[in-house]
């Protein structure tokens, strides 16, 4: 569930993530289960000094055991020691990290029916002048994998119906519908996929975008989501505050908004459940 976003572009990097968790329970009394929704969790992880360069957005399985990826952060902090890495590095780290938690918890067991946990890895190398992402999940494809490493662009996962339908103008699952349905070959709808893509994809100039902008789109497609599946049938597994960040080569990672804890909301207040 959920929708994390990575936008990459000349002036910074952008993290954005909602704060829904979906957790799935079974009751004795109920025939089907239940999907329980919890909005505070928190899905974009940051480091203390010296590790203010790097961030990552977790989207996919919420937990590990019964632990949210951001319960581990304090552990794996104190595994970092003081000195700055390399973003591939801090990637490398988090997977090993996170595999052998996985594995503790009993989860590998069952690693082969899971989505996994998957995470997106961007920051700023000592002395370069743009940022690198990578991608990794857990724990089906534990190598960190470069994301647009020669250009700028945006990498996204999670809950993709809604945004993929704006950007690339169809929904994920149609290609692989159309391979089931038409018994068509992977190179067929490979084909058929940068056709799609040249003709209907809505034109982004990442390579021109500025640091606002970048903030503006990460938002933007993460509260389209929630909005539109706040008015739909179906699992509406992106919600809560959207939490941003950006990282940039001067100032590192800064917040733009992100949740607070807060007391009891008066009685008459618009966010109130009365």
């Amino acid at each position: 569930m959920s929708l994390g976003v990575v936008v990459k572009g000349p002036e910074g990097v952008v993290l954005a993530a909602d704060t829904r968790v979906t957790v799935v329970a079974k009751q004795a009394d109920a025939p089907m289960p239940l999907h329980v929704n919890f909005d505070n969790a928190t899905k974009l992880l940051t480091f203390a000094d010296p590790h203010r360069w790097v961030g990552a957005v977790t989207y996919g399985d919420a937990v590990i055991g019964a632990r949210t990826a951001h319960s581990f952060i304090p552990e794996f902090e104190l595994e970092l020691g003081k000195k700055r890495l390399p973003v591939f590095k801090y990637a490398e780290r988090l997977s090993e990290f996170f595999l052998k938690h996985w594995k503790e918890s009993g989860m590998a067991e069952t690693g082969g029916n899971s989505q996994g946990m998957s995470f997106v890895v961007s920051g700023y190398d000592e002395g370069e002048p743009y940022g690198t992402v990578f991608l990794f999940n857990v724990p089906n494809a534990i190598n960190p994998e470069p994301r647009n490493p020669d250009d700028f662009g945006m990498t996204w996962g999670g809950q993709l119906a809604i945004a993929s339908r704006i950007i690339h103008g169809h929904d994920p699952a149609l290609l692989p519908f159309l391979r089931e349905q038409l018994r068509e070959s992977g190179s067929q709808i490979d084909d058929l996929e940068g056709m799609l893509k040249a003709r209907f994809e809505y034109t982004i100039p990442y390579n021109m975008l500025p640091l606002q902008d970048c903030v503006d789109l990460a938002i933007f497609l993460v509260r389209t989501t929630i909005t539109a599946q706040n008015l739909a049938v179906g699992v509406r597994g992106v919600g809560g505050t959207i939490e941003v960040a950006t990282i940039s080569r001067t100032d590192g990672l800064q917040w733009v908004q992100k949740k607070e804890l807060h007391g009891e909301v008066p009685y008459d207040h618009p966010h109130s459940n009365h």
